[in-house]
């Protein structure tokens, strides 16, 4: 991934920034990797430091340091279009691809191990629900997006691939102020369990002993932006809950899938 020649197959369609599929070394045969070029991204107002794909960087580290290790390999390296993220591609294409954990359903049709979040409708008018799946992996992610501060945890963005759990899609992460959207809440104010804690604590002792101003995290993050990552997982550990929605800002992104 570090240094293979990236090889476009094309870009992935409704992306809001430039998302391009590669294939890593031959260009018919290689391993696929997504490739977010920095030149490719909108300016957003309230993410006005440093890029998306930096912070994309940042979480899968914060993944690896926290124990999480749900966010597929992703490096910083030049390419076709310049610097950008470069993430290891896990999964099929078309009829391939992973299953996301968020399911949309018909009320009455609810499948255990399944937690209903929120209210929808057809295109006909009929009642819809849309629901993720209630397991530990899950609710892991839900605390570490928690942690990241996710803006945009959509559906489509947390599957399944030979049956391990990965995340993906974290341009919009670690906001010094709250913002956190996201599908997964079917935990809201329930305790943390003893797993979670565990990696909380994990997480604060490595993040105690990270230079707020020449880290890796420095390269990507502001020194707000650090300090306000400390504050979120001490925040969890001295409350022990997973946090519910605040109503100061919408709690599930748009599209929700």
């Amino acid at each position: 991934m570090q240094r293979a020649e990236l090889h476009v197959l094309g870009r992935v369609a409704g992306a809001s920034n430039t998302t391009l599929l590669t294939r890593l070394d031959a260009a018919g045969t290689g391993p696929l990797a997504i490739y977010k070029p920095i030149s490719g991204e909108r300016p957003l107002w309230d993410f006005p430091d440093g890029s998306l794909a930096g912070r994309e960087r940042a979480a899968y580290v914060i993944s690896e340091l926290g124990g999480w290790q749900v966010v597929p390999r992703t490096i910083l390296r030049d390419g076709p279009l310049g610097r950008g993220m470069v993430q290891e591609w896990l999964g099929g294409l078309g009829d391939d691809a992973p299953e996301s954990v968020v399911h949309v359903i018909r009320p009455g049709s609810l499948a255990t191990g399944l937690i209903p979040v929120l209210r929808a409708v057809d295109d006909d008018g009929g009642p819809l629900l849309v629901a993720h799946e209630d397991a530990p992996d899950v609710r892991a992610l839900a605390v570490l997006d928690v942690v990241l501060n996710n803006t945009d945890r959509k559906g489509a963005h947390a599957f399944r691939h030979e049956g391990r759990l990965y995340a993906v899609d974290h341009g919009v992460t670690f906001h010094r102020e709250p913002k956190l959207r996201t599908v997964l809440w079917g935990w809201a104010g329930e305790a943390l369990p003893d797993s979670e804690i565990y990696r909380l604590e994990t997480l604060a002792s490595r993040l105690e002993r990270v230079d707020e101003e020449s880290s890796e995290l420095a390269e990507h993050l502001t020194v707000r932006e650090v300090r306000a990552l400390r504050a979120r997982v001490a925040a969890l550990l001295a409350e022990r809950h997973h946090p519910a929605p605040a109503g100061e800002w919408p709690a599930i992104p748009w599209p929700p899938l």
